[in-house]
């Protein structure tokens, strides 16, 4: 199996041609619409997950079920071709970072500035424009937010942009008292 570097090489050469073609065609939001729909059910069906990552399912048959899928979706056309051609050139397992490196040059074209925001419980909608205004100040953009709820963190805020993170959870906190109280 190709290790994590190499599928998302290949996922961002395949996006690029995506957003190349996309562009040429005037459908580069229509096709972020589509690969926004994709992604969400990536995230929500290990069926799907299952078969773009498994071996066991032949290109063709990976094909036919992400272009079933678009169509079902009412995709546009030139994301349901890109989706055949991802897959008959072996690459459905790429998908995912394909989806994610077309997010970002969408959003670069449009000059906005992703940030993904990580939080214990569900944001009110005063936090969320709270959290907004703070991005916006400290970026001098407008962000386009991504929320994302992991209880796990116990409390306090990740926000991510671009490669960098910060990290106010309750759990890194944490965790650097304990590494500390190891230390001393």
């Amino acid at each position: 199996m190709a290790d994590d570097s190499s599928v998302s090489n290949v996922g961002s050469r395949y996006a690029q041609a995506l957003f190349d073609l996309a562009t040429d065609q005037k459908q580069v939001a229509a096709v972020e619409k589509d690969l926004n729909s994709l992604k969400t059910a990536l995230e929500s069906s290990k069926d799907l997950r299952v078969l773009i990552g498994s071996p066991t399912f032949s290109t063709e048959d990976k094909a036919k079920g992400l272009v079933a899928i678009g169509a079902k979706g009412k995709f546009n056309m030139t994301t349901l071709k890109f989706l055949g051609l991802l897959a008959e050139n072996g690459r459905a397992a790429a998908l995912p970072a394909v989806i994610a490196a077309y997010e970002k040059l969408s959003a670069e074209a449009r000059g906005a500035v992703s940030a993904e925001v990580t939080t214990a419980v569900a944001l009110t909608a005063a936090q969320s424009k709270g959290v907004a205004a703070a991005l916006r100040q400290a970026l001098g953009k407008d962000p386009e937010i991504t929320t994302r709820v992991d209880p796990a963190l116990l409390g306090g805020i990740k926000v991510k942009v671009g490669s960098r993170l910060f990290d106010a959870s309750l759990r890194s906190k944490l965790d650097s008292l304990k590494f500390a109280l190891k230390r001393a």
